[in-house]
Order: structure tokens, then sequence, then C-alpha cells
């Protein structure tokens, strides 16, 4: 019988830092200038070049390390991470080792579709460090050539660590998600996978349930994941191998170390790299060239002051506001803070906040993703919108033909009482709307009597028939009508 087993995670995510020059020196941190332009004897490791901290690269992380509930240290360091590597031109990296710049925060996250249970995931340390630089492989042309490309060497990053509190893959895709989601929003970064604005190291074992106790299997460092998706399949195949291997050879965590495998998505599986190096293994030592840097709390407190509304907090006050789910509050907050305020601003001037959210995460995103248009680019206003949703809420117009409306109004820029004049449509009278149920009762004997023998469904056919008489006929009121009408025949 096989054994059950829990999954371990904690993911490392590394994210440049939204400057405008590097972290120790004036080069422009802009992607995709020509490959080694952008660099200076400063961030290629000359000797006798000095580095400077950039001052604005640590102001963002500690905005950063502030919105995940870090502990801020008065003092911290730099250090030299030394390790040789093709892009990593002097020989060490610029990092921070015993004393970061925070530690012993947390992130919430949670499900909306209630996989799970809200939960706090630690977070170990934010420290920041210059980035590496890029190699570019050549193998799939026949050729295997590597070249470098040095542009990105000593661009600000910070590594966000997380303590190893994941126990789903689709907790890991959530966390990731809810993280980038909140760097979006602090305008740290732009968090372009594509472009390497962020990347992703996931740390992954599992604990077997074996009859004697737990046993945990040898952590693997998984490399190379692109996409939140790769991380997802990534820790699902690297469960199962370690599980197959844990059967075939016994192997455990105390007697094997930890390896560094890259993930390859086309195959769908993960590679051994290397045996993974330990602290002791890159001799680190206060780095010589820069001066520690003293955070008084009067700073952290500015900075804190000055934070903008958290996607958590967003969401929280988007349902309690406006009595949505935390379903659409999610799908909202997704969207961004620009989106934010357009729900907001329908939802108040149309006063119905739920029939204002059903508009902006269907309709209005619908068009957002059909003509691969942004926010900014829908032709809609938030007034226009909201009046349309006034006039459903008011039952001045029912559901089908407000769409109708809705779509004439985004093709031909224009607000819906102009719309709904092309389109001839028209609230229909209540004498009229009357007449009409009275008719179709008088001429549907069979249904009236499904009616009375408790088919309540059966009056459906007749909002086919009171369409055709007129196509402005609310179903809603035809059906209110039409039953009241024969609960008073005899």
């Amino acid at each position: 019988m096989p054994h059950s087993y829990d999954l371990i995670v904690g993911l490392e995510v590394h994210v440049q830092l939204q400057t405008k020059s590097k972290l120790f020196c004036r080069c422009s941190t802009k992607f995709g200038g020509p490959p080694n332009t952008q660099t200076c004897p400063v961030c290629i490791g000359m000797p006798g070049s000095l580095p400077v901290m950039n001052r604005e690269a640590f102001r963002l992380g500690l905005k950063t390390a502030i919105a995940l509930n870090c502990e801020i240290p008065q003092f911290t360091k730099w250090d030299r991470k030394q390790y040789y590597y093709p892009d990593l031109p002097k020989g060490y990296q610029i990092s921070q080792y015993d004393l970061p710049m925070s530690q012993n925060g947390w992130l919430e996250i949670s499900d909306p579709k209630k996989e799970f249970a809200a939960k706090r995931i630690g977070i170990i340390r934010a420290h920041l460090e210059e980035d590496a630089g890029k190699s570019l492989h050549d193998e799939e042309h026949g050729k295997a050539d590597t070249r470098i490309d040095l542009n990105r060497t000593g661009t600000p990053l910070l590594e966000i660590v997380s303590a190893p509190d994941m126990r789903s893959t689709k907790e890991a895709r959530v966390y990731l998600t809810q993280l980038r989601l909140m760097l979006l929003y602090l305008g740290v970064s732009d968090c372009n996978m594509q472009e390497g604005s962020l990347r992703v190291d996931a740390n992954v074992n599992i604990h077997i349930q074996g009859p004697s106790g737990k046993i945990a299997t040898p952590i693997v460092e998984v490399k190379n994941l692109n996409s939140f998706r790769h991380v997802e399949r990534a820790l699902a195949y690297e469960a199962k191998r370690q599980y197959d291997v844990w059967e075939e050879t016994g192997r455990t965590i105390k007697d094997y170390p930890k390896q560094t495998r890259g993930w390859d998505d086309a195959a769908g599986t993960t590679l051994p790299q290397r045996e993974k190096e330990e602290s002791a293994d890159y001799r680190y030592f206060p780095d010589p060239d820069l001066v520690p840097v003293i955070t008084p709390k009067a700073e952290v407190e500015e900075v804190r002051s000055g934070l903008v509304e958290l996607p958590a907090a967003i969401r929280s006050r988007l349902e309690k506001t406006y009595g949505i789910s935390d379903y659409d509050s999610d799908v909202i907050v997704l969207q961004g803070l620009p989106f934010v305020a357009y729900f907001e601003e329908v939802a108040k001037l149309s006063g119905d906040g739920k029939k204002a959210s059903n508009w902006v995460t269907q309709e209005l995103l619908r068009i957002l993703n059909d003509q691969s248009i942004t926010l900014e680019q829908f032709p809609l206003t938030a007034p226009q919108l909201a009046n349309l949703v006034k006039l459903v809420a008011g039952g001045e117009i029912e559901i089908t033909r407000a769409k109708e409306v809705f779509n004439d109004m985004v093709a031909n820029r224009r607000d819906a009482a102009a719309a709904m004049s092309a389109l001839g449509i028209a609230k229909v009278d209540s004498s009229e709307l009357e007449n009409i149920c009275k008719e179709l009762v008088a001429a549907n004997p069979k249904i009236v009597a499904d009616v009375k023998a408790g088919k309540q469904q059966a009056i459906g056919a007749l909002l086919g028939q009171a369409k055709k008489r007129n196509p402005n006929a609310n179903p809603n009121e035809v059906r209110r009508i039409c039953l009241e009408l024969i609960a008073k025949m005899p």
C-alpha cells in the first residue's frame, strides 16, 4: 500500500526593483538594450572601482518589507557572497547575510474557491542584493555557444524568502499571485516574468507518514521556473519523483544533501544540476567598500504611513461596503487599483454594489479581453456604465436587452439613452403589459392548469410569447403578473 505524504514548500522570490539606475552604480536598468552597453567599471567589478548604494532601491525594499509585516532592524550591512559563474564578472555578489534589512514577517493568503483555509505564510527574510548578468545559450541551433550579456549585472534585487509553510501546489500559486499583486500595488516592481523582473526558486520535499513516524525526503531547490504554472507543475512532479526515489532507495534528509534541479517544462521533468551549496561555501564576509545602513524608527514609520491600501484590505472593504462575494472582490482587486476605482464609482453612482460587480467582472472584463485593450482604452466612463446599471436595478430595462444596450454603447461610444433610442428599447407601460399577460393567460389554458397543479416552471412558455408581442416586455414582470392572474382564477 502506498504511504500518504505531505508536500512541504518554501519559495524564494527574486524581485527586480523599479529603479532607473543599478544598486551600486548609475548604469541604466532599462530592459532590452544592446548587450553589454549598460555597464561600467563598478558593476563589472573592475579593480579600484567603488560602489555607492542606491537609496531609492533601499527605500523600495523597505516599503515591501513593511508591507510584508517584517521586523526592520536599525542596523544592516552588505556582504560579499563568493562564487564563480560566467555571468558574474566580479566573482562575488554583493548581498546580505547575517544582518538582513528585514526578517520575521508574514503574508496572509486565501482562496476564493475555498480549496484551502486562509493562512499566514511566514517570511523568513527579505534582503537586498545585486543581480547577476545573463547567459544566452544557443544549444537549439547546434552551435552550443553561450554568450554573456552583462546589462542586468548590478540591477537591484529584493529576495523574499518564505518559510516552508505551503502544503499544496495551489497554496504556492495563490501565495505567488497575491505576493505579485501586492508588489504591483506598492509600485516597487513591474513583476514582468518574461523580462526576468520576477523569478522564483522553489524548495520542496515531502514528509512521508511511515509506520514509525514522519520520514522527510532530501530537500530539492527547483530553478528555471518562468511562470506560476511552471511552479505548480514542477512541485507536483517533484513530489511524486521524491516519493518514487524514497520507495526505491529509502533515502532521507538525514543521509543525502540538498540538491539543485532545473525544471524542463517541455519534458515536464526536473533535471539534476548540482549539490546545493551551504553558506560556508560562499565564504561570506562584510563588504569592505560599503558602509552599513542605519534605518531610524522614524523612517520606518514614515514609510509605513505612506503605504497604499493593500490588496487584502481592499478585498475586505469591498465585500463589507458593497455586499459582494469574496470571489468577485478577488477578481476586481486582481485587475489593479484603476479597476478598483472604476468599480467603486459605478457602485456608488448606481446604488447597487452587487449589480455593479456583475457588470464590471463579466461584461466589462469580456470587452477588455476580447478586444485586448486596457481599462484606460475602454470607451465607457464609470458614470455611463453606472447609469445603465441603475436602469437595470430599477427595472427600467431587463438584463438581456441591457446587454444589447451595453454592446451598442461600447461599439458606438454613446450613453445608455442614445443606445436605447437607436435600438428601439423603451419601458413597456404597465397597463399594456398587463393586457398582454391577460391575453396570454386566456389563450393558454393548459399552461394555466399546469401552474395550478404546482408546476410553476410551466409559466416559462408564456415569456417567449410575450417577447414576440413586445420585444421590450420584461420577463420578470411578465412572470409576476401572469402568476398573479392565474392565482386569482377559480
